[in-house]
């Protein structure tokens, strides 16, 4: 596949690699998944925990990217949704094996792979790939965003009042907390949707699908990815990850098209980083 990649700290020559790397490694992943999908038994599935849902092909398809990658990169580390790791890695990958994992256990093609590539904090690659529709979703820090080859800009949506926003949802956060904000949102003007699916609502940020994305609190391999995307599309992010130990956490979310971002970010009460040089 790719040459076995030794030195510590990646170069702009070692992170073209890895791009290669990446592209190869989410499509032969997402591959794995969509078979995995299309074999699966109606409700073959548990739940870890309220509302989160677990399939055995999450631990096959990560254990699939762990394997790949410590032949490929043995000296890079990997923090997994599934099998956990470390960010005290440099250089990490972070990736969700299937994200949309309610979707994909009932049989709703809206699900993907999603990893990411970050040194020192900073993401430096991102991808998204859903296996059923064939879209794989790449952005390279100060390279831009593309869909299958093609660039990607954020929707020119002029205010919020005419905006379609995606709002997240996690059992970390009490439920007081989302009503507001869906009341905020709609008080707004702005229109609400639900896909299930975190790492895809940001690609679709950064596509122009749809106007912006809110979460409460998400976890890295959620979102690296497509916060990168979305700022390499042309949008605004917030302030996570605020720096390389906090990818640990995960955190609050915010992306947005460019017209709309301050009004949204004053709306629900998420700060937002510096807008992109």
């Amino acid at each position: 596949m790719i040459d076995t990649l030794t030195h510590l700290h990646p170069t702009d020559l070692e992170i073209d690699r890895r791009e290669a790397v990446l592209h190869d490694l989410i499509r032969s992943a997402g591959a794995l998944a969509l078979s995995c999908y299309r074999s699966r038994k109606p409700g073959d599935f548990s739940l870890k925990g309220r509302q989160d849902f677990l399939t055995e092909a999450d631990g096959r398809v990560e254990t699939f990217i762990r394997a790949e990658l410590a032949r490929i990169l043995p000296l890079d580390g990997l923090l997994g949704e599934e099998t956990g790791g470390t960010v005290d890695a440099r250089p990490l990958w972070v990736a969700d094996p299937i994200d949309g994992t309610a979707n994909f256990a009932r049989g709703i093609d809206h699900f993907c792979v999603s990893m990411a590539f970050v040194q020192d904090g900073v993401t430096e690659l991102g991808a998204t790939f859903n296996p059923v529709t064939d879209e794989l979703y790449l952005a390279r820090r100060g390279r831009g965003a593309v869909k299958n080859g093609k660039p990607l800009s954020t929707a020119t949506t002029p205010e919020l009042a005419q905006a379609s926003v995606e709002l997240g949802w996690s059992p970390r956060v009490g439920n007081a907390a989302y009503l507001k904000t869906f009341g905020a949102i709609l008080d707004s003007g702005a229109n609400i949707r639900r896909g299930a699916s975190g790492a895809l609502a940001l690609a679709w940020v950064a596509e122009g699908r749809s106007d912006a994305y809110v979460e409460f609190h998400m976890n890295a391999w959620d979102c690296l990815a497509g916060l990168l995307m979305v700022r390499e599309a042309g949008g605004r992010i917030g302030l996570f990850p605020a720096s390389h130990a906090a990818i640990a956490d995960g955190g609050p979310i915010i992306a947005a098209a460019p017209a709309i971002a301050e009004a949204l970010s004053a709306a629900v009460a998420m700060p937002l980083a510096p807008s992109a040089p």
